[in-house]
């Protein structure tokens, strides 16, 4: 793989590999080591429902996710309270995708309501609600309640 000397004025027809193969190695270990981090989502306990619809997975949609302790993502950005409006008209009214409310189940109704409001206030007119499917519940032993 080393460099082939021709001689005086003779051009080396032969590519050199050696330079490539070590950036192409180099960028493949970077994306394995970064593609699982780009693919982890926001922590959230979603709330359960018998009939859950799959989330649509093209980019033309976009989740606004409101953690347990209040902290809201609009996809993976941080966004406040207060400026909720003004980023959904740029990110996603403006470009016209579809929004989608993902609330950690205990997120009191309120805050729920509230940012629901906000988006109806930025002009949204269709807003999707995640949830997960229900698990079959636990079998009873047979005692009553006390």
């Amino acid at each position: 793989m080393g460099a082939s000397v021709g001689g005086k004025g003779r051009l080396v027809s032969e590519i050199n590999v050696t330079p490539f193969v070590d950036v192409m190695l180099v960028l493949l270990i970077i994306f394995m080591v970064t593609a699982p981090m780009m693919t982890e989502g926001l922590e959230v306990e979603l709330p359960q429902t018998r009939a859950v619809e799959t989330l649509p997975t093209e980019s033309e949609n976009m989740v606004l996710t409101v953690r347990r302790d209040g902290v809201m993502y609009l996809d993976a950005y941080q966004v406040q309270l207060d400026e909720l409006e003004e980023k959904l008209n740029l990110l996603v009214k403006a470009q016209n995708k579809q929004l989608f409310l993902q609330a950690d189940k205990d997120v009191p109704y309120g805050v729920v309501v509230d940012v629901m409001g906000r988006v109806r206030a930025a002009g949204i007119g269709q807003l999707g609600v995640v949830a997960q499917r229900e698990t079959s519940p636990a079998p009873t032993t047979g005692r009553g309640r006390r």
